[in-house]
């Protein structure tokens, strides 16, 4: 039976050990509103310590409450959280395309409109970073926040949310996600939020179009109704996961 304080405990050893032989000092995370950066972000204040982290809100036509709740999250463990709003950033992206095609309609934008949101971010993320790590004096990194039940699904956005220097929750499904966060302490309202990604105005499973439980028994062997549309989302995107290399 999964024991959420067993493997909270275990993670944050892991981080530490990382940390230690590496010889890093802090790290840089994207605080969402969301259970899964609230668990990565409360996972590494235990492990090195609150005034080790520097959280960054990135609205970028966000929800006010999704900022209430990144701001609780950072108030609860307590580290400091700056706002870096990429709205105006993403606005111009966006106009810059549409000149540059300008026979492409808005339909034709909407994935790729999506999709620049993460990438923005991650550069975002990159650069504070390196701008944390020359100011504190030791190396800064960034952590994914994905749990095991997206990255199955492909549920992630190549070079945004899949670029990372660690991943802490990669092999946790979304309930084994939520005990780590009760065992930690993540305040309820953020984490029994309905995940979403901040950007289409939809929960992941609206988009997805399956449940994250189903997908936890898929990865766990069972049979659900939509395994079969859970196994092609997984299929399809398995090129997410690797780049093809020719060798000579």
């Amino acid at each position: 039976m999964f024991n959420g304080k067993n493997i909270s405990e275990r993670i944050i050893e892991f981080i530490r050990d990382y940390y230690q032989n590496n010889n890093l000092k802090g790290v840089v995370i994207g605080i969402s509103g969301g259970k899964d950066s609230a668990v990565v972000a409360g996972l590494f204040a235990k492990a090195i310590g609150p005034e080790n982290i520097q959280g960054i809100w990135m609205p970028c036509h966000s929800k006010e409450q999704d900022k209430e709740n990144a701001y609780k999250v950072a108030e609860y463990f307590g580290f400091n959280i700056v706002d870096v709003d990429l709205t105006k950033t993403y606005d111009n992206y966006v106009e810059q395309i549409k000149r540059t095609y300008p026979d492409v309609q808005d339909n034709n934008l909407i994935d790729a409109n999506i999709n620049i949101k993460p990438r923005l971010r991650m550069a975002t993320l990159y650069y504070n970073a390196a701008l944390m790590s020359s100011l504190k004096g030791g190396t800064y990194i960034v952590p994914g926040t994905s749990n095991a039940c997206e990255l199955f699904v492909g549920y992630f956005t190549k070079g945004g949310d899949s670029v990372s220097d660690i991943q802490v929750l990669a092999d946790l499904t979304v309930e084994e996600v939520i005990e780590v966060g009760k065992a930690i302490g993540v305040p309820d309202q953020v984490l029994y939020k309905a995940p979403d990604d901040g950007l289409s105005g939809l929960t992941d499973e609206e988009k997805l179009g399956v449940k994250y439980n189903d997908i936890a028994k898929v990865i766990e062997g069972k049979d659900v109704i939509d395994k079969e549309k859970i196994m092609r989302l997984h299929k399809n995107n398995l090129h997410k996961f690797s780049v093809p290399v020719f060798r000579k």
